[in-house]
């Protein structure tokens, strides 16, 4: 074993595991036994109002027949714990600090609503957040002017090209401010967005290489931005093609039919559907 290599496969209980996520999950498995390495089992719980214990045990009972196999996760436990992000609020707390005090992030109060409202421009294939048109950038707050409730957003390098050699997608670049604009790394509800939380993860469990699908290639991007401001040293990336049902959509936790739940229960086997991959 390869203790130099880190992979992971990080799901969220919002739903059961569909075929799509086994393939991607796959690539990141099959890597990891490449390398010689490890695989590390996050459970990505942090969307209360989403997330479903029923959804947790079902997660890692589907990873399991699937054929998966993880070294460090919630269920055994590792040296970088603990792996339910529900449980690891200090770590981001202090990643937030730290932006904070290296003026990175500003207060931001727009709403979902006023951000579709204003945005004319249209974002990158496949990446569902708008461009952030600025409004909160250079307003200033006092003490006590501060709103009751706001988000912290990323202050992006506008006009820099961000660039990295994906594993699998080869050379990518994205302008900041023109593909993706400034970006929320703590919700409005005090709870971490996904870019914070994913990064202050992947950099304290020592990951190496972050296995993903191809529709977060831009939010690459936005993290490579963040271990660049936080100091820390990026992973390598490698991201799968999406996988899309007979009419083309791309799968999403709707497509019950082929949950790995679903295809379990009509009788297919694991070794038959990877098969099929090929």
């Amino acid at each position: 074993m390869n203790p130099t290599y880190r992979g992971r496969l990080a799901p969220s209980p919002t739903g059961h595991l569909h075929l799509g996520h086994a393939r991607t999950f796959w690539a990141a498995q099959e890597r990891a036994r490449a390398g010689g390495g490890i695989l590390v089992l996050r459970n990505e719980d942090l969307d209360s109002t989403r997330f479903k214990m029923e959804f947790v045990d079902a997660m890692l009972e589907d990873l399991r027949w699937f054929g998966f196999e993880w070294s460090e996760g919630p269920d055994c436990g590792g040296p970088w714990g603990p792996y339910q992000q529900s449980e690891r609020y200090s770590f981001y707390r202090a990643a937030l600090e730290k932006l904070r005090a290296g003026h990175f992030i500003y207060p931001c109060t727009c709403s979902r609503r006023d951000i579709q409202a204003a945005v004319t421009a249209p974002h990158v294939e496949n990446d569902a957040e708008p461009l952030y048109p600025g409004t909160c950038r250079d307003r200033q707050f006092s003490e006590t002017q501060a709103p009751a409730r706001f988000a912290w957003r990323f202050r992006v390098p506008e006009g820099e090209v961000i660039s990295f050699t994906d594993g699998h997608c080869g050379e990518q670049a994205f302008v900041a401010g023109k593909d993706f604009g400034d970006f929320i790394v703590w919700r409005g509800d005090d709870v971490p967005a996904y870019q914070l939380a994913c990064v202050a993860d992947d950099a304290a469990m020592r990951i190496t290489e972050v296995v993903r699908g191809a529709d977060l290639l831009v939010s690459t991007a936005r993290q490579i931005l963040l271990y660049r401001a936080l100091g820390w040293t990026p992973p390598q990336f490698y991201h799968c093609a999406l996988m899309a049902d007979d009419r083309g959509v791309r799968l999403a936790k709707r497509h019950d039919a082929l949950s790995l739940r679903t295809l379990r229960e009509r009788g297919e086997t694991p070794e038959a559907l990877r098969q099929n991959w090929a």
